[in-house]
C-alpha cells in the first residue's frame, strides 16, 4: 500500500481541483485505476495505492504531478482529457503536455454557432502546422485519431479566408466496386451513404443550411474517387479520406489531380484495408514511395491520439489480434 499525501500541492483541498482531477463521484480515479491496473481509494487527505510496485507509485505520484500544475493554472480537465495524458505520458515529456493544456491553443476554425474548435491533442497541433507548411499531407492512423475532422476543418478555415475556391472530398466506394450504375437514382443518390462521415462534419461546422447551399452551388465537391478521372483541380483544397482502399492506381491518378493553388490531404487507417488485396492498398503504397519527397508530408497518428471513447482503444487493440 502506498499513500500519497496531497497537503503537498498547492490549494489541493480546493473542491474545483479535487472534482477537476479525480472526477465527479471519483470517476477520474477509477480511469487511471483501470489504466494501471491497481486500486485506488481517497480520503481527504490522501490517495491511497494498493501495489507493491514502486516504479508504478512513482509513475502515479508524477502523474499528479502534473494533474495538479495543470488544474491549478485553471484548466477544466475532462475525462477524455485525463485519458489522453495516461497514453501520453510515457512517451511525452511532462513540459509538452504541460503547455498543450495551459498555453492557448489556436482555435482552427469556428462552428456556424460560434463555438470554437480546438486540436484535441499535440498530434493534432502538429498535423496544423504541417498543413500549413506542405502541399500534399498524407496522415494515417487508427479510428478516432481525428485525421479527417482536422483536415476538413482547416479546409473550411483557409475556404473561409480566401486561400482556396473550391473544397473537394472524395473517397473510393469499394463496396460498389466504383461503378454504382446499377444501384437507383442519380449520382448524389449513389454515392451520399458512402459519403455520410464528410457530410457529418460538414453541417456540424458549417451548419446543414449552409453546407448544402455550398454543395448545390458546385463550391464544395463531395465525389467518389471513380470521378477524379480527366480533371485538374486548380485552387482546391482537397481532401481524399479512407484512401486505405483505393488502388495503387486509383492513389495515382488522385495524386496526379493536382493543380496550382492546391493542397491534398490523403487519410486513411491501413488497419481497416477493405480491399481483396490488402497489399494493393494505395495508401500504403503512397507511404513508402513519398516519404522525403520535398513539399509532401507522411504524418503518422498512434494509439495514444484516439479521442473517443476510452473504450474504442480497448475495442481496437482487442481486435487487432486476429
Amino acid at each position: 500500500m502506498r499513500e500519497i499525501k496531497l497537503d503537498k500541492y498547492p490549494n489541493y483541498s480546493e473542491s474545483f481541483n479535487i472534482n477537476n482531477i479525480f472526477g465527479a463521484k471519483d470517476r477520474n480515479l477509477k480511469v487511471i485505476s483501470s489504466f494501471y491496473g491497481i486500486k485506488a481509494s481517497l480520503t481527504p487527505s490522501s490517495l491511497f495505492i494498493e501495489t507493491d510496485d514502486a516504479e508504478l507509485s512513482d509513475k502515479i505520484e508524477n502523474l499528479l504531478d502534473l494533474l495538479f500544475e495543470i488544474s491549478n493554472s485553471g484548466v477544466v480537465l475532462t475525462t477524455r482529457d485525463i485519458v489522453y495524458i495516461l497514453r501520453s505520458f510515457d512517451e511525452v515529456d511532462k513540459d509538452s503536455i504541460y503547455n498543450f493544456y495551459v498555453s492557448k491553443r489556436e482555435e482552427i476554425v469556428r462552428t456556424y454557432l460560434g463555438k470554437p474548435i480546438y486540436p484535441k491533442t499535440i498530434s493534432q497541433v502538429k498535423l496544423l502546422e504541417e498543413l500549413n507548411k506542405n502541399e500534399i499531407i498524407i496522415t494515417y492512423g487508427v479510428a478516432g485519431v481525428g485525421k479527417t475532422f482536422i483536415a476538413l476543418c482547416d479546409a473550411i478555415k483557409e475556404f473561409k479566408a480566401g486561400h482556396y475556391k473550391k473544397i473537394i472530398l472524395s473517397r473510393p466506394v469499394v463496396e460498389a466496386g466504383e461503378s454504382l450504375g446499377y444501384l437507383p437514382g442519380d449520382l448524389k443518390e449513389k454515392i451520399d451513404p458512402y459519403l455520410v462521415p464528410l457530410y457529418d462534419v460538414l453541417y456540424d461546422v458549417m451548419g446543414k443550411k449552409t453546407a448544402t447551399s455550398l454543395i448545390e452551388e458546385g463550391v464544395i465537391e463531395i465525389a467518389p474517387l471513380a470521378y477524379m478521372r480527366g480533371r485538374t483541380l486548380e485552387s482546391s483544397y482537397v481532401i481524399l479520406d479512407e484512401a486505405q482502399n483505393a488502388t495503387i492506381s486509383q492513389i495515382k491518378l488522385f495524386l496526379t489531380r493536382l493543380g496550382f493553388n492546391s493542397k491534398m490531404v490523403i487519410t486513411g487507417d491501413i488497419t481497416q484495408i477493405d480491399l481483396i488485396n490488402p497489399n494493393k492498398s494505395g495508401l500504403k503504397y503512397a507511404i513508402d514511395r513519398l516519404d522525403g519527397i520535398e513539399q509532401i508530408k507522411i504524418f503518422p497518428f498512434t494509439l495514444r491520439d484516439v479521442v473517443r471513447n476510452p473504450l474504442v482503444e480497448k475495442i481496437i487493440m482487442r481486435l487487432s489480434d486476429d
